[in-house]
């Protein structure tokens, strides 16, 4: 993979940066933390070099001086919402996004329940977090917020919220997702701070949009491509324009909202810190861009494969169609099609050769692998093991896996577990290959190709069942499909 991007200097910039911005306010600063701190795979894909684990690195250098407040608002815990990438409630969330913290070394000072208007599942929330040991404070609904300056900044708004005790001078404010009521809870904490005598400050930190390249740079599409359900909209920073004569990129929210922080830091200080959405944030990705063309080419497959994802997401029922004509849009701003995807021609070229389900697959060298559907094994598993195949060296004509020991598999998926499709997964495709490689030396070179897998690029003609979708993340392949089912289903 061609690098683009320089971790180890964004590493440095953004940690020295940061510590700057708590130095201009009273040794505390309250920092908005945005996107995802763990595993932040979006970012990977479209700044190759950055590593998803960045910003827990970042934390870590900082652990010296920082906390940090996990923030989770009422209704989400009330309307049991779930993260869609892990498939767990933003509550349980919470517990692991602490317990992980914890694991690196960081100290997590306390819970904030946000938005609290008396919901029970809330009230039993604080409840077991309260029975862990853990400090929970609530913040409440106030009405006619942001609009209604006089009251939120008041004793009967922010002044009605719990104060959070904290004990270091940097207090990461992060949530388990978007709508969480990261700012409000930094500018409650702000106007208790400033009623104790301490100049407080906030700031921003959001990866993305990336303040200094341009607005249709490719890496700025793609986040408006990632959070086309938010309809977000990268803009420019009219307010920092007008302050510097400077263009900036940043959001819609930050730029409708600053108006409203504005008025808040003026009734909390006196005047406000920041000129400007763009003067908040402390974000150095930009500067750490060492092959502007290579980060361009990834935001571009990027883009493509939120396309994908979203057609197949609008196909089940589960995004608007407005969501997928946003997506159109952004790929004619960065001037892409679906044939730009090189494994896309090639698993349909397939699927109109064999009149059946095909899929395609990206080597790290380029070259391409295909696998077709057949009596044995759904295209998604003979693509798999097609590419462990290639990877080897071993020609494939070569059984890795005996036939023979995948008909007793097919036998116990029909005939015991009462599954209508006798074709293997490619997990089972996985053990059988594993069981093999116990005594055929070919098997195992061919198992032990796996981690080669990494990062591959590959497409199905098909939508996949949802074992296989969950086999490709976790084999680190980055998947799409066709929007189109292989079988009409009644009941998905």
């Amino acid at each position: 993979m061609k690098i683009g991007f320089d971790n180890e200097k964004y590493l440095s910039m953004q940690s020295s940066h940061i510590r700057e911005r708590i130095n201009k306010f009273d040794n505390k600063l309250y920092l908005e933390f945005g996107g995802k701190l763990f595993d932040d795979y979006h970012a990977a894909r479209v700044l190759p070099g950055f590593m998803p684990d960045s910003k827990l690195r970042l934390l870590k250098e900082l652990s010296d001086t920082a906390e940090i407040v996990i923030v989770i608002s009422a209704a989400d815990i009330e309307a049991n919402k779930v993260r869609g990438d892990l498939g767990i409630t933003y509550d349980t969330d919470v517990l692991r996004l602490k317990d992980s913290f914890e694991e690196n070394g960081l100290y997590v000072g306390s819970v904030v329940i946000t938005q609290y208007s008396g919901q029970n599942s809330a009230h039993l929330f604080k409840g077991r977090l309260e029975k862990m040991g853990i400090k929970v404070y609530i913040h409440y609904m106030i009405e006619g917020y942001p609009s209604n300056i006089p009251l939120i900044v008041s004793d009967e708004g922010y002044g009605k919220n719990d104060y959070i005790e904290t004990t270091r001078p940097l207090v990461v404010i992060t949530a388990p997702g978007p709508g969480s009521g990261k700012m409000a809870t930094c500018l409650s904490q702000l106007y208790h701070e400033h009623k104790r005598g301490i100049h407080a400050g906030y700031a921003k930190f959001e990866t993305f949009p990336i303040w200094n390249i341009p607005l249709k740079h490719p890496v700025n599409l793609a986040y408006e491509a990632a959070t086309a359900d938010l309809n977000d909209v990268n803009m420019i920073d009219p307010f920092h324009l007008e302050a510097y004569g400077e263009t900036t990129v940043n959001y819609n929210r930050d730029v409708e909202i600053f108006p409203v922080l504005c008025a808040i830091f003026e009734r909390i200080y006196g005047s406000s810190p920041y000129k400007s959405p763009t003067d908040m944030g402390v974000n150095m990705a930009g500067n750490c861009i060492c092959d502007d063309e290579v980060c361009r080419e990834a935001s571009k497959q990027e883009i493509i494969r939120r396309y994908y994802h979203t057609m197949d997401r609008f196909l089940a029922g589960s995004c608007p169609r407005e969501e997928a004509y946003k997506i159109e849009l952004l790929m004619n701003q960065a001037g892409v099609t679906v044939h730009d995807r090189k494994v896309v021609d090639a698993a349909l070229d397939l699927a109109a050769e064999t009149d059946g389900p095909a899929a395609a697959l990206e080597l790290p060298d380029g070259k391409i692998v295909t696998g077709k559907t057949s009596k044995l094994l759904g295209a998604s598993a003979a693509l798999i093991l097609n590419a462990l195949k290639e990877l080897a060296g071993i020609d494939h004509s070569v059984h890795v896996i005996s036939p023979a020991a995948i008909e007793p598999i097919q036998k116990v998926k029909t005939e015991y577990l009462g599954s209508r499709n006798p074709r293997l997964h490619i997990d089972e495709v996985l053990i059988a290959l594993s069981i093999s490689a116990s005594t055929d030396p070919v098997a195992e070179l061919a198992l032990n190709q796996i981690p080669k897998l990494k990062g591959c690029q590959a497409h199905t003609s098909v939508m996949l069942a949802n074992v296989d979708v969950r086999l490709f993340q976790k084999l680190s392949i980055q998947t799409t499909s066709e929007p189109k089912y292989e079988k009409k289903p009644i009941y998905q």
